[in-house]
C-alpha cells in the first residue's frame, strides 16, 4: 500500500519571466477581470463555497475534528461510512470554517467549538513525528492509514489551515493551540541533511528518497519552515529547488510536468500578488500556467471547448490519477475536472467562472449534488464519480473567496511568520 500512496505522491508532486514589464501586464490583465462579474456570478461562486463548505462540516468528526478523503456526494447529510481521514482535507476543512463563519453559512459558536476540538486533537492526540503528521488516518481513532508516509506536503496544507484559523478568530484557546502546532514543527529534521526536503518518512524504511526539489505546489513548505520562530531553515534554502520551464502556444512560465493544481495550492493562502523574489512574479506565473492549461485542453477540440475544459489530478473511470498539460501527462480521455478551473479562479476570473458556471447548467442535474460538482465527469461515456475530494472541494472555495473578497489571503498574511519567511527569501514590491 505504501508503494500506491508513495506513486500518487509521485504523480501529483513531481522561465523566469521575460520582463517585470510583462509580468506586471499580465498580472493587470488577471486583475481587471475581477470587475467583470456580475451579481449572477458572485450568487454562483457563493452557492459553491456554500456547499463546499458543508462537505467540510458535515464529513468531519464532531470528536477528533478530522475530515475525510472523500465522500459520496448524495449522502443527504449523513456521513460517509468510509474511515480514511486526510491530513490535507482538515487544513482545507479549517480554512473553510473560517470561510463559514464570515460568511454566516453555519452558526458562529458551533465553528468556534469544532475549531477548538481540531486543534486540541492534532496537538495532543493525533499520532505525530517531530510535529509532522501521516498522510492518512483513521478519522476517530488517528490510527495511521496502513503504511502511509509521514508526509511533508500534506502536514504544510495542514499548518496553512491551522494557521489561517489562529489569526482569524479572537479566540485565546485557538490561537494557543495553533501556535504550539505549528511551533512543534522541527523542519531541519525533514530535511534529513540534505538540500532539500524529503517528501517523507515511514518507521519502516525511514526517508522517502524522493524529494520537494523542483517547482510544483512546494512553496509552502519552504516558507512555513523559512519563516519558523523555533525550528526554522535558512533562507538560502528558497533557492535549492529548480524553476524550470515550459513553452506551449506562446506562454513561456515555470512549471514541472505536473497538473494544474500545482500552480495553485501554495498560492491558496500566501499572497503572492505584486511581488517578486530573484525568480519570478509567482502570481503572474500562474496567470500563465492557467492560460496555457486552457490553451492546451482546446487544443484537443474532439474533447474540449470554451464551456468544458478542464483537468486536475483527480478521479477517473479507471481510478485515481495525475493528468493534464501541457506538456500532456495522464490517459486523458475527456473528462472534465471542475476544480482546475475552480482553483485558478484568481488567476483568470472571467474564463473560469464562464466554464464553470456552463459545466453547472449544462450537466449539473448529474454533476452537481449536495457538496457542487463531482469531482470529475465525462458525459459522453455517461460517467458522473459519485464522490467529490476534500482537497478538491477546498482548493475551489478557497480560491473562490480570494477572487471575491481576498479573505484568505487577507487573513493568512497577517502570521508575521509568513511574511518574515517572504521577506527572507527575497521577495519584494514590483
Amino acid at each position: 500500500m505504501l508503494q500506491n500512496i508513495f506513486s500518487r505522491r509521485q504523480m501529483l508532486s513531481t522561465l523566469a519571466l521575460a520582463t517585470a514589464g510583462s509580468a506586471l501586464a499580465s498580472a493587470r490583465m488577471a486583475h481587471s477581470e475581477t470587475a467583470t462579474l456580475g451579481a449572477a456570478d458572485d450568487a454562483f461562486l457563493d452557492e459553491l463555497e456554500r456547499r463546499a463548505v458543508l462537505f467540510f462540516w458535515e464529513q468531519a468528526s464532531p470528536v477528533t475534528g478530522q475530515i475525510l478523503d472523500r465522500a459520496r456526494n448524495d449522502l443527504k447529510g449523513a456521513r460517509d461510512a468510509r474511515r480514511m481521514a486526510s491530513t490535507a482535507s482538515t487544513g482545507f476543512g479549517l480554512t473553510a470554517l473560517c470561510i463559514a463563519d464570515k460568511r454566516g453559512y453555519l452558526p458562529h459558536h458551533q465553528i468556534v467549538e469544532r475549531v477548538r476540538t481540531t486543534l486540541d486533537w492534532h496537538l495532543n492526540h493525533l499520532p505525530e513525528v517531530h510535529g509532522f503528521y501521516y498522510h492518512f488516518s483513521d478519522i476517530e481513532t488517528g490510527v495511521r492509514t496502513g503504511k502511509v508516509e509521514l508526509s511533508s506536503i500534506d502536514t504544510a496544507l495542514l499548518l496553512c489551515g491551522i494557521l489561517t484559523a489562529r489569526v482569524y478568530f479572537s479566540d485565546a484557546k485557538i490561537q494557543s493551540l495553533a501556535a504550539q502546532i505549528y511551533e512543534r514543527v522541527d523542519w531541519p529534521w525533514m530535511l534529513n541533511s540534505g538540500p532539500t526536503f524529503s517528501m517523507g518518512w515511514t518507521p519502516e524504511g525511514g526517508f522517502l528518497d524522493a524529494r520537494w526539489k523542483s517547482y510544483c505546489e512546494l512553496m509552502m513548505i519552504y516558507l512555513l519552515a523559512i519563516g519558523s520562530k523555533t525550528h526554522p531553515i535558512a533562507p538560502a534554502y528558497w533557492s535549492h529547488f529548480a524553476r524550470p520551464h515550459i513553452q506551449f502556444a506562446g506562454y513561456d512560465f515555470i512549471s514541472g510536468n505536473d497538473p494544474i493544481f500545482t500552480h495553485q495550492y501554495s498560492h491558496a493562502w500566501f499572497d503572492f500578488r505584486n511581488k517578486r523574489d530573484a525568480y519570478a512574479n509567482y502570481f503572474d506565473n500562474s496567470v500563465k500556467a492557467t492560460r496555457a492549461h486552457k490553451a492546451f485542453c482546446l487544443s484537443l477540440p474532439q474533447w474540449y471547448n470554451e464551456d468544458y475544459w478542464g483537468i486536475s489530478a483527480s478521479d477517473y473511470q479507471g481510478g485515481y490519477t495525475a493528468w493534464g498539460g501541457p506538456p500532456a501527462q495522464g490517459p486523458i480521455d475527456g473528462t472534465v475536472v471542475a476544480c482546475a478551473a475552480a482553483g485558478s479562479l484568481p488567476f483568470l476570473p472571467t474564463e473560469c467562472v464562464h466554464v464553470l458556471r456552463a459545466l453547472q447548467k449544462n450537466w449539473g442535474g448529474k454533476a452537481w449534488g449536495r457538496y457542487g460538482f463531482v469531482d470529475a465527469f465525462h458525459p459522453t461515456a455517461n460517467w458522473y464519480d459519485p464522490d467529490v475530494l476534500g482537497i478538491d472541494q477546498g482548493i475551489s472555495a478557497v480560491m473562490a473567496e480570494n477572487l471575491r473578497t481576498g479573505f484568505v489571503w487577507k487573513n493568512f498574511m497577517r502570521n508575521a511568520e509568513c511574511r518574515r519567511a517572504m521577506q527572507l527569501a527575497g521577495f519584494h514590491g514590483e
